[in-house]
């Protein structure tokens, strides 16, 4: 065979390692599977999920440990929509079909096609069930029809303030989600360049602060800023443009995966492998593998520094061409990229990092004993005092004398999740995080007790004490240990304005080449579509930097463009 006749020769497909097998791990694992890579995907528990792990008991329960509001399925559509050598990394991000109101939610219909053949979604409506510490409540369902019916009867004052809080969030929501959402500020021209805007639409003043130009009642301000502590936001400190949020469920509904958001993640498990992809389970971490480029170690802090792979827990050292963590940004840094390799992400800045909160999550199981629950599926359930246990949680970091609580309740939609006749719930109660000091092996157990003893004798589920038959739940120590969160922070850096866009960590490891961050400690933040919006960003920076377009890759040829 002559030279000109050989067969091509095809460079070898590029390696990618990502460390979690969390959502934005495994969003992201999927992405690059479409574009090609052969990914590998380590986690250092048993079952994938990370913040989203699903337990399952020997009495027959399942609960979801982490995140359980799921919205923007379109974001879930795309990921299970991706074919080996289909990138689509080029696709409109919001095609304009998917801005227009969908009248499917309020018939009972979740997810697109794609979706429906590895998970099914229903919508949850209301909302949330906002309950006062009076014992009034707020079902808050999007229909603009029922929020203006109940501001009327609950403070008739406040509705023109509504009407304005509408536009200006929907202003927001456009130039700050649909506009933005997507931008990888990777450099201060970027960030810049946006700030004029921010200012016009006011969007840099605190939340809180927003919320109440608009509204006279406590309680109105409350319902429109509660949402940021969902991805660990404290509403008196996160920017005005997370308002944001109140216009992303409006548009898209809340919805829920049926076997609870670990059957989402089993989901993305079985798309990510039938990609080609491959998960390891029970393997931690303990090195991200750096050299310079000559393949030495890295020894001092200049000269150019490149990932290799990971060393883990046991030794064994796994190698790829890049290396993506969907672990907690400050230890990824503290831990597991060595000290020399580090000046950006240096050890005092990122202990300087403000992280978010904590939680202190119970989840319980009961018996129905014939009684019908007066609550929804998700209910947020409201102190007596709001900035100031704001200020306990996050400024000063004590436990305070009462407290607010998100209680969830699958199985009004679900029975499967529990034992016949019985009820599985887990109520989540935001705590400071570790640097408190705290001893959570006394607190816990107090706290815990006393926040079912409120469930009891408040009424929100009566006779609940003599109803229970499980009962257990996580700490700060939790995230700490398990999950290595520093401090035990359960959702990355707090979303404040100095730890925002530019400010925040970026996708794109500013101190070592083919090194990558996703998940919620990156840009643009926590909460489950932000996560999957990490993933395609992050996705797109490995694209660039590797020379790829989606339209170069084909898989009938086995090969990708170097």
């Amino acid at each position: 065979m002559t030279p000109d006749s050989a067969p091509p020769v095809h460079p070898r497909r590029k390696t990618a390692l990502i460390v979690g097998a969390g959502i934005g791990g495994l969003s992201l694992g999927i992405r690059l599977q479409s574009l090609g890579f052969d990914t590998t995907i380590v986690e250092r528990l048993d079952a994938p999920g990370g913040r989203a792990y699903q337990k399952r008991t020997p009495d027959g329960y399942v609960f979801d440990m982490g995140p359980t509001v799921i919205t923007v399925p379109h974001f879930i559509e795309e990921l299970f929509a991706l074919q080996r050598g289909q990138g689509m990394l080029d696709a409109p991000d919001y095609p304009p079909e998917i801005l227009a109101p969908d009248a499917r939610v309020r018939e009972g219909q979740s997810g697109g096609p794609h979706t429906q053949n590895y998970v099914q979604l229903v919508p949850i409506l209301p909302f949330y069930r906002i309950y006062f510490d009076d014992g009034t409540f707020f079902d808050y369902d999007g229909d603009p029809a029922s929020t203006r019916r109940q501001i009327l009867a609950l403070a008739p004052g406040d509705l023109p303030g509504y009407e304005r809080f509408h536009a200006d969030a929907q202003a927001i929501f456009e130039r700050g989600f649909l506009e933005l959402g997507y931008t990888h500020f990777g450099d201060l021209p970027t960030m810049l360049r946006v700030v004029p805007d921010l200012l016009r639409l006011d969007a840099v003043r605190t939340l809180f602060s927003f919320t109440s130009r608009y509204f006279e009642s406590p309680k109105l301000r409350q319902v429109f800023s509660f949402e940021t502590l969902l991805v660990g936001g404290n509403p008196l400190s996160v920017p005005a443009i997370y308002a944001m949020i109140h216009f992303v469920e409006k548009t898209w509904g809340i919805h829920y995966a049926v076997g609870g958001t670990g059957a989402l993640v089993r989901a993305f498990v079985q798309k990510f492998e039938e990609l080609g992809g491959r998960v390891r389970y029970d393997a931690g971490v303990e090195e991200i593998l750096v050299t310079d480029d000559r393949g030495r170690p890295v020894c001092q802090p200049l000269g150019r520094r490149v990932a290799r792979g990971v060393r883990l827990d046991g030794g064994e050292e796994l190698h790829a061409d890049l290396v993506v963590s969907n672990g907690d940004w400050a230890n990824t840094y503290l831990k597991r990229v060595p000290a020399a390799a580090r000046l950006v992400n240096n050890d005092l800045r990122v202990r300087a990092a403000r992280q978010s909160m904590s939680l202190l999550v119970v989840y319980f199981g009961f018996r129905k004993d014939g009684a019908d629950l007066d609550l929804r599926h998700h209910n947020i359930i409201l102190g007596p005092r709001y900035e100031e246990l704001l200020t306990e949680i996050f400024g000063r970091k004590v436990l305070g004398a009462d407290f607010s609580q998100y209680l969830h309740v699958p199985t009004l939609t679900d029975p499967s999740l529990a034992p016949e006749g019985h009820h599985a719930a887990y109520t989540l109660v935001p705590v400071p995080h570790n640097a408190s000091g705290i001893d959570w092996t006394v607190e816990g157990p107090r706290l815990t007790e006393r926040v079912l003893t409120f469930l009891d004798e408040r009424g929100y589920i009566p006779g609940l004490r003599g109803r229970l038959t499980h009962q257990e739940f996580i700490t700060p120590d939790y995230f700490e240990g398990t999950l290595d969160s520093y401090l035990g922070n359960a959702f990355g850096p707090e979303p404040l304005l100095a730890q925002s866009a530019f400010f925040r960590p970026h996708n794109r490891s500013e101190d070592v080449k083919n090194l990558y961050l996703v998940g919620a400690g990156a840009q643009p933040g926590g909460g489950t579509p932000s996560v999957m919006m990490s993933a395609k960003m992050t996705a797109r920076l490995i694209a660039q930097d590797f020379g790829l377009h989606p339209s170069l890759w084909s898989e009938k040829e086995g090969s990708a463009a170097d």
